[in-house]
């Protein structure tokens, strides 16, 4: 991992994330909408964290229609611990604000309502954030996975050809990072910053931690902290998902250029590339090109064979998988790419507008056991 994960930084006076007193207490913040299945083990996993010091779960409460905001209320009652926060506009960035200017300890940590953290998670952090002066670290996030969709989806998700480039997706070093996945901060370096920007609603934690960095300080990877996360439960949801993603990222690319990762331009190369293929077939198959002019044309369809190459040998690699598993796992993978890669194509050229995550908006989850 690269020491300055942004090079336009060089040269700047690093500054350390002031200390917080011991047994100061913890805040963990957590946007909720339609997460009826997953939400009492996400808070149950919160809730089970020793600190050292007093702890709250805020709760930012979207308009679910599958009986979340009646399941969390109960759970609140039953537990002083939880605090409820509504956040009728729904939107990621704006229910954690809300949930950090409701919460009151000096340590914020964030929690996604389909995730679980891992015991020992916030302590580690916060012993991270003491020892390294940065203002944010976080973890790894491990993938899993219930369905064999939902298993294939988690399998994309932790191997290297599904979202492969972050620390959080399998990094093995501490260090540096460009972001954080969920992450535990510092609540005076959010309150300097601005908290999140509200005006982006996928890609929020990246550019909040691109001006914690541009603010002079650290944002940190430890691949000791984990954080178990269910991705999306049907082909469907998940290709929504990776849209609206890929359009925020987009938008992102659009506002702050060449601060983004070359990784993030792949997926909208394999994209181009598929689509001038197909053209490139057409004109053959009508008789449009010939000649030099289609042999040279047809060179295109040796990255994309590559590719194709490249997802079976992923598929080959996962024995221990069953069938369906293989299967879903063989069409997760050019599902995410492309799906993310359409998006940012589209967020880059006309912006990210009011594009919503719809993923979670409608329908049950598949039950947890």
């Amino acid at each position: 991992m690269r020491n300055d994960p942004d090079p336009s930084r060089a040269g700047q006076i690093r500054r350390e994330a002031s200390a917080v007193a011991q047994g100061s207490g913890v805040s963990f913040v957590m946007p909720v909408l339609n997460e009826r299945d997953y939400l009492p083990r996400a808070i149950s996993s919160t809730l089970a964290q020793e600190v050292d010091g007093p702890i709250e779960l805020v709760l930012a409460l979207g308009p679910s229609t599958d009986g979340t905001t009646e399941l969390a209320r109960e759970l609140a009652a039953a537990d002083a611990r939880i605090v409820l926060v509504d956040n009728p506009a729904a939107d990621i960035p704006v229910g954690l604000n809300l949930a950090i200017r409701t919460s009151r300890h000096p340590t914020i940590v964030r929690v996604d309502a389909h995730s679980e953290l891992s015991p020992g998670y916030t302590a580690r952090a916060i012993e991270t954030l003491a020892r390294t002066g940065a203002a944010n670290v976080g973890g790894v996030m491990r993938a899993e996975g219930r369905t064999p969709f939902q298993r294939a989806a988690a399998a994309a998700y932790n191997s290297r050809i599904g979202l492969g480039g972050g620390a959080y997706h399998g990094g093995a070093e501490e260090g540096e990072a460009e972001s954080a996945y969920l992450g535990v901060m510092r609540r005076d370096v959010l309150e300097e910053v601005g908290l999140f920007d509200e005006s982006i609603r996928r890609g929020e934690d990246w550019e909040l931690n691109l001006r914690i960095r541009h603010a002079g300080y650290r944002v940190m990877f430890d691949p000791t902290l984990s954080v178990t996360y269910w991705p999306r439960e049907s082909w469907a949801r998940l290709a929504r998902q990776f849209l609206a993603t890929g359009r925020w990222r987009g938008e992102l690319v659009r506002r702050y250029g060449s601060r983004n990762s070359l990784r993030f331009f792949a997926p909208p190369a394999l994209v181009a590339t598929l689509a001038l293929a197909l053209v490139v077939a057409i004109l053959r198959g009508t008789r449009a090109l010939t000649g030099v002019a289609a042999a040279l044309a047809s060179l295109v369809f040796l990255p994309v064979a590559a590719y194709a190459g490249i997802v079976a040998a992923s598929v080959a690699a996962r024995r221990g998988a069953g069938l369906a598993e293989r299967a879903w796992f063989a069409a997760v993978v050019p599902t995410m790419h492309i799906a993310w890669g359409a998006g940012f194509l589209a967020g880059v050229t006309r912006g990210a507008r009011d594009t919503v995550d719809t993923s979670r908006l409608s329908g049950r989850n598949t039950p947890l056991p």
